[in-house]
């Protein structure tokens, strides 16, 4: 029986920032995965700034991340052909970023094991249940493994296995987004720079190619889930999504398919969902917690945001509050990610419709000043809902700069430590 404070159930950027934060608030962790690192997850791979500040301040240093590629202009074309460059700001920091997940998620299993994290790889979960009393979490894994800890953090995916141990699957579920991504290489040279394009029959959708070192690009397109939307009419879209001429022109025509198209589902409603289970002793974070941003379908800043949160909440509430730990999880996600939800969703339904597209793309392009501004905010330099937050609002805001200053190293990584914090299982039975 593995002793812990704190057991942490899938090791993506979610988990990885819950147990790297909880290590670094003096809790004993164990951070199990099913898979083996490095090992290959649909996305993207495209890093917005506030993705990139998270993992500025968890340590990760991107020289450790083979696939890092710094993007320093964003074009995006509305279904009625218009399009129009956004420069990042050019300050010496970094607004947005694309790495491949095979090397990102490897790369912070490898932050998280010198930070003195317990890291089980190959493990795959299989029961759950408390303790008599309702004070300790007892995981099983399939391999035999046995983890006994005063929390367990589900950040193990959309079909979260920890969640339906629970009792909180929900049979059916296939997330509000599909999505579709391809790797190339020999791309053309206007691929270096990174691109959206709102296609009429992709809206509130969108295709992107998001560049990566050595002319290789990451293409794919998004578009919310539609009743009888099936895998044989996604992989016919995508091959049509690919003749498109804006789009070869772009690609260029000596690209070359690097891997198989894959598409996958995106999980985006964490203000209708439950975050918690066992009255605390349970929080679920990242896509566990469904939460992508319902108009980009974008998760790995959200899933950084919430595992960080996760972890503070549970070292500041302590072995004996999960209720405390709950509610003041619940009051974060609240006060932050469910009203960025709700403007999102706003604007996803104004991203529907090409006439306000349009608009909306001619009053963005209006200024260098609002191309600077829109470039900031597509790129979550701040929140989505930040002009009704005010709680939010501090001297600055809007004018932060970006991630990985030049001066700036990663965080000191301190010695593990040997012994158990004070209130472990382990401790509390010698």
């Amino acid at each position: 029986m593995i002793e812990t404070d704190v057991a942490v159930v899938g090791a993506g950027p979610a988990g990885t920032a819950a147990a790297v934060t909880l290590a670094g608030l003096g809790l004993r962790v164990t951070l199990l995965d099913r898979a083996r690192f490095p090992r290959d997850k649909c996305c993207g791979d495209g890093l917005t700034t506030a993705a990139l500040r998270h993992l500025e301040e968890l340590g990760l240093d991107p020289a450790g991340v083979a696939s890092w590629q710094p993007v320093r202009e964003a074009w995006i074309r509305v279904p009625n052909g218009q399009q129009a460059g956004f420069p990042l700001p050019d300050d010496g920091t970094l607004y947005a970023a694309s790495a491949q997940r095979l090397d990102l998620d490897a790369a912070l299993v490898a932050l998280a094991r010198r930070r003195g994290v317990d890291v089980l790889e190959g493990r795959a979960l299989c029961r759950a249940e408390l303790e008599p009393g309702g004070e300790v979490v007892r995981l099983g894994f399939e391999d035999g493994t046995r983890v006994r800890a005063w929390y367990a953090i589900g950040a193990d995916g959309m079909w979260s296995p920890l969640r339906k141990l629970l009792g909180l699957g929900e049979p059916g579920y296939l997330g509000e987004w599909h999505a579709v991504r391809q790797y190339f290489e020999g791309a053309g040279p206007l691929a270096r720079k990174l691109w959206v394009w709102f296609e009429p029959d992709l809206i509130p959708g969108y295709a992107w190619s998001f560049p990566l070192p050595d002319g290789r690009v990451n293409v794919g397109f998004g578009v919310q889930r539609r009743a009888g939307h099936s895998t044989g009419q996604l992989k016919a879209q995508w091959a049509d999504v690919l003749t498109r001429p804006h789009i070869v022109e772009v690609l260029g025509r000596e690209i070359r398919p690097d891997g198989p198209w894959k598409a996958w589902p995106i999980p985006a409603r964490i203000s209708r969902n439950p975050l918690s289970g066992w009255d605390g002793r349970v929080l679920f974070v990242g896509d566990a917690a469904r939460a992508a941003d319902p108009m980009t379908g974008e998760g790995i800043a959200q899933a950084l945001e919430t595992g960080r949160l996760a972890g503070e909440v549970i070292a500041a509430a302590g072995p004996d509050r999960p209720d405390r730990a709950a509610r003041r999880y619940r009051r974060g996600i609240a006060a932050g990610m469910t009203v960025d939800d709700r403007a999102s969703r706003l604007l996803s339904r104004i991203l529907a419709d090409p006439r306000t597209a349009g608009a909306a793309l001619r009053l963005a392009d209006h200024s260098p000043r609002t191309r600077a501004h829109f470039a900031r905010w597509m790129f979550e330099d701040y929140p989505r809902a930040v002009f009704v937050t005010p709680h939010r609002w501090s001297r600055g805001a809007l004018h932060r700069l970006g991630a990985f200053q030049p001066d700036s190293k990663p965080a000191p990584e301190p010695e593990p430590e040997p012994e158990p914090a004070a209130n472990s299982p382990e401790a509390s039975r010698s």
